[in-house]
């Protein structure tokens, strides 16, 4: 994603948002979308990333540990506990847990970015812990969902197979094929996977609007928790295991932005709509909070240069 878009984004989505709540119907018959419009998405982070990416992590090993230990550890622990500790109905409870089990967000890149953080590391945490995360994310909600609710793991790991390793697969074949015009890439892929992830959370939105007003703000407070948390403990244990500010400040915007959308889409396949409500709300903040994360971060870094 560009900074501009990522401007945008926030404002989009809330807009949306609004416009859903009062107005569901338009959207909500298409909500048969999501999973299709989650590999469009996916599809377009793809076409961001290259074998580079990912043969970076032989340079940096102990950072990228360190943020994918932190990310399917500690993000499903303090989603288990936000989730607890304020009672949620049970499909918000497993939503909230989804968006703890997934992999970092793209948005991560261009937040780690606005911050004056390391983004080639940034790039490749996401890269890894997406990849990672085909295998990690149903292990991980079989563990914290597994004696509550059925947890149909297999079929997880195929869907994100299909939604998840397919499309960045493509991208990645046609960042490979078509870099000549990977300028070109670079500005239509992130509009359009942004564009994707404005009309899934309006989708789930219009099919959760009467969940809204019950148990709306509820949520909304668990996911301002779980992702602030996220945030303030990335950077502790970043700086506990001695790594530098800027690596630190890195390793917190990934571990503390989650890809919310494919928390939505896994929730609504597999555990009904009303549980992809927590993704939704958390696609929304994760951007207001990375953006003031980031203006925080940028101007600490700076005043400490020499």
């Amino acid at each position: 994603m560009t900074s501009l878009t990522v401007r945008i984004f926030p404002l989009c989505a809330v807009l949306i948002s609004v416009f859903c709540c009062i107005w569901p119907q338009p959207l909500a018959a298409l909500g048969f979308l999501i999973v299709p419009m989650l590999g469009v998405i996916m599809l377009g982070m793809g076409t961001t990333l290259s074998p580079a990416d990912f043969l970076a992590a032989a340079k940096r090993p102990g950072a990228v540990l360190t943020g994918m230990l932190l990310q399917f550890l500690l993000m499903p622990l303090l989603a288990w506990l936000t989730a607890h500790l304020l009672h949620l109905p049970k499909e918000q409870f497993i939503g909230v847990i989804m968006v703890g089990t997934v992999a970092g967000g793209t948005a991560s890149n261009v937040i780690a970015y606005l911050a004056g953080g390391d983004v080639a590391l940034s790039i490749t945490m996401t890269a890894c812990s997406t990849v990672g995360g085909i295998v990690l994310t149903p292990l991980i909600t079989s563990v914290y969902l597994g004696e509550t609710v059925h947890v149909p793991a297999w079929a997880m790991f195929k869907s994100i197979l299909l939604v998840v390793a397919l499309p960045v697969g493509l991208g990645l074949l046609i960042n490979r094929f078509f870099r000549k015009h990977s300028n070109l890439l670079e500005k239509i892929c992130p509009i359009v996977s942004s564009a994707g992830i404005v009309l899934v959370i309006g989708i789930v939105v219009a099919l959760n609007a009467g969940n809204l007003r019950s148990c709306g703000p509820l949520v909304f407070l668990a996911v301002v928790i779980h992702n602030v948390s996220g945030l303030a403990a990335g950077y502790f244990f970043a700086r506990l295991f001695r790594f530098d500010r800027k690596t630190a400040v890195t390793i917190a915007i990934e571990v503390g932005m989650q890809n919310s959308g494919l928390a939505s889409a896994l929730s609504k396949q597999f555990f009904g709509i009303s549980s992809a409500l927590p993704g939704a709300i958390f696609s929304i903040w994760h951007n207001l909070s990375g953006a003031l994360f980031a203006a925080a971060a940028r101007r600490r870094l700076k005043s400490e240069r020499p």
